[in-house]
C-alpha cells in the first residue's frame, strides 16, 4: 500500500473457514470506522485491496460491494472508490465468526473513558477469572461523532497483568479488542457473545438519554487467549432504537 493519496487499512490474518469476502469486508470496515479524522478518504484499486488481504479481485468485490450497501463507501466510474465522510457509523452488524467483526462493531464512534481502576471480581463473572481476587475496570461512553447522541455504554473487567500495559488513551480510539490484540499482543482465541433484552435502568437511561424502562440491547462478550483463559469481559448497554445484532450460521 505505497500510494500517498490512499488510506491504507490494516492487516488481518483470514480464517480459510469463514467466507473471505466477509472476513475482508469487517476488516476494511473496521479500519475505516476507526480511521483518524486526517487519513485520506480514497481506497487504493482494487487489485491493491486484493494483494494487500491476499485474496482475488472477485473477492475483494464482493467485499467492497458490502461496504456499498452498507453506506460506508462509494465506487465511482473512472474516479475510484471513496470513503463516505459522514456516514452514520451506528449501522448493524453481521456476526460470522469474525474477531474484526467485532472490531467492527465497536469501532467508529466517539468514545470518552468515564473512568478506570481496579476493583474486586464482580458478582457473576468469577468463574471467569477464578485465579483472581480483584480486575482492572474501565467504563466508557460511545456516542455518534455527528449528533453527539450517546448510543452505549460499556464496561471491561481485563487480567490485571494485561491493563499495566494498556494506555488508557488507546481505549478513546479504539475497542478493548482491538487493544488487546494489536496494541497489547495477546493471542485471542475466542469471543463468545450474549445479547439479550432489558430495560433500562437509572444509571442506563441518565447515560444513554433515553426514558426510564426503555427497551436496552445488553450485551456480554468474553474474550479468551488461545490457552482458553479469559482475557476480558465486556459488558455493554446499547440504545434498542440504534442497534440490530444479526447471526447467520452456515448450514454447511
Amino acid at each position: 500500500m505505497t500510494a500517498v493519496t490512499s488510506f491504507a487499512p490494516d492487516s488481518v490474518v483470514l480464517n480459510r473457514k469463514l467466507p473471505l469476502w466477509y472476513q475482508v469486508s469487517q476488516s476494511l470496515r473496521a479500519s475505516i470506522l476507526g480511521r483518524s479524522p486526517q487519513d485520506p478518504l480514497r481506497l487504493p484499486t482494487e487489485e491493491q485491496l486484493a494483494g494487500h488481504y491476499g485474496v482475488s479481485v472477485l473477492t475483494m468485490r464482493q467485499a467492497l460491494r458490502e461496504l456499498e450497501d452498507e453506506g460506508l463507501i462509494s465506487r465511482h466510474r473512472r474516479r475510484g472508490t471513496f470513503i463516505e465522510p459522514h456516514v452514520r457509523r451506528a449501522a448493524p452488524v453481521r456476526l460470522l465468526g469474525s474477531v474484526d467483526a467485532i472490531v467492527a462493531q465497536q469501532s467508529g464512534m466517539r468514545t470518552e473513558l468515564l473512568a478506570h481502576g481496579s476493583g474486586p471480581v464482580p458478582a457473576g463473572l468469577g468463574d471467569c477469572f477464578p485465579d483472581l481476587a480483584e480486575v482492572a475496570t474501565y467504563h466508557r461512553l460511545r456516542g455518534d461523532e455527528k449528533t453527539d447522541e450517546p448510543t452505549n455504554h460499556a464496561r471491561n473487567y481485563v487480567r490485571p497483568e494485561l491493563a499495566a500495559r494498556i494506555d488508557p488513551d488507546d481505549l478513546t480510539r479504539w475497542p478493548m479488542t482491538k487493544v488487546l490484540r494489536d496494541v497489547v499482543g495477546v493471542g485471542i482465541g475466542r469471543i463468545t457473545d450474549t445479547v439479550e433484552a432489558r430495560l433500562a435502568d437509572p444509571e442506563t437511561a441518565r447515560l444513554l438519554r433515553v426514558p426510564l424502562l426503555s427497551p436496552i440491547l445488553h450485551y456480554t462478550g468474553i474474550t479468551r487467549d488461545t490457552a482458553g483463559r479469559v482475557l476480558d469481559v465486556a459488558v455493554i448497554n446499547y440504545r434498542g432504537d440504534r442497534f440490530a445484532f444479526t447471526v447467520t450460521l452456515d448450514a454447511q
